[in-house]
């Protein structure tokens, strides 16, 4: 039987009822290295084999795919206890035979692909991948103050322009969601501490408690968190836009210092935006106080914002605007540091946006948990 394919042929015959030859001509390449087994096994699948031999006089051309075609028919041929064995064979395939070894391609592997990983070294790992995390945010921390420190005495370096441009859409474009976050925020607290309070007739101090909170906590985390999920996005898909794009290294060849150019702008522009809308949210909430305390609270407007106005002290408004401040700088720090980060394809942007938003707000909270505790012993 004669089975001609593109590249070799070969003869499949019967010595006797159990032994099968399988006489090789032609060239033999990684082209058609799977075809050739395939038809192999074909044969062999046609009646019960006692023992193979391949005859390798006609090959003319070898390589080690082919080789290792051989040694996979072998294999399973073995593995079904039959024998197998070569003839005539040419000194070149020998050779590449003895390169690749059998008895090597029989061993196990050292190591499984899929090996599962212990407790102690997913911890490691998870350690190692933080300690990364951790120092490039440390080394970007320094090129970034480095920046600023020098902008700081040339003024006119800074691109006030892009300043304005970043105002504008982290301030004016978030102060409607802002807002009505805010206001709902006080409606929710103004109603649910009415709750309680109306059991014990005070209703009054529902205006203090909402404004408390909304000052001292819940005014600046709240809204930084709604600019970290606006504005950190936007600096991390922006910036990491220009990476896989080579604009970043286009500014460098041009000389311009990238965070400079591109980071500086965006944090100022955070850093002036930040606190103005700390001011609103805690009015808006405030506001939204003031609606539950008058419709369900028999409260008057003067009533209620008298007893607003007193547990606010100044000490509570400059320790919300420093918070405010703070979060501006870690929002603005953050975004920009993975949009930096990123390199490979449109994915890796993606990857970095993600990065950037649950990174800045886990830093906030760390941030105001700080400031939780050291303002009560400033106080």
């Amino acid at each position: 039987m004669s089975v001609p394919q593109p590249g070799y042929t070969f003869q499949a015959h019967w010595e006797d009822e159990e032994v099968l030859v399988f006489a090789l001509s032609g060239r033999v390449s990684l082209d058609d290295a799977d075809r050739l087994l395939a038809d192999m096994e074909a044969v062999l699948g046609e009646r019960s084999v006692g023992s193979v031999t391949v005859d390798l006089a006609g090959v003319s051309y070898m390589d080690s795919a082919g080789v290792l075609t051989l040694f996979r028919l072998e294999d399973r041929i073995r593995r079904k206890g039959r024998d197998y064995g070569y003839t005539h064979v040419p000194s070149r395939i020998r050779g590449i035979m003895e390169l690749i070894g059998r008895e090597e391609l029989e061993k196990p592997p050292l190591r499984s692909e899929r090996e599962t990983e212990g407790i102690i070294e997913t911890a490691g790992d998870v350690g190692l991948k933080i300690y990364l995390d951790f120092r490039a945010l440390m080394i970007f921390l320094g090129d970034l103050v480095a920046a600023l420190v020098h902008l700081a005495g040339h003024p006119r370096e800074v691109r006030w322009g892009d300043v304005l441009f970043y105002m504008r859409r982290t301030g004016a474009e978030g102060f409607p969601i802002v807002g009505l976050i805010s206001l709902l925020i006080g409606l929710i607290i103004a109603f649910m501490s009415s709750l309680q309070l109306k059991q014990f007739g005070a209703n009054v101090y529902v205006a203090s408690l909402v404004s408390l909170a909304i000052v001292r906590e819940l005014g600046p985390i709240m809204t930084a968190i709604l600019v970290a999920g606006r504005s950190a996005s936007a600096y991390a898909a922006e910036i990491g836009t220009m990476r896989i794009n080579d604009e970043v290294d286009a500014l460098a060849t041009m000389g311009f210092d990238p965070i400079r150019f591109l980071a500086v702008p965006k944090l100022i522009a955070t850093v002036i935006v930040l606190p103005i809308l700390t001011l609103y949210s805690d009015l808006f909430g405030i506001a939204g106080g003031l609606i539950v305390g008058v419709t369900g609270l028999d409260l008057t407007p003067y009533t209620y914002l008298q007893e607003s106005q007193r547990p606010i002290t100044l000490f509570y408004l400059l320790s919300s605007l420093l918070k405010a401040l703070v979060f501006a700088f870690v929002i603005a720090w953050i975004g920009c540091q993975r949009g930096f980060q990123v390199r490979g394809g449109v994915e890796e942007v993606g990857a970095a946006t993600t990065s950037a938003v649950v990174t800045s707000i886990l830093l906030i909270v760390i941030v105001d948990s700080v400031f939780a505790v050291v303002l009560h012993y400033l106080r």
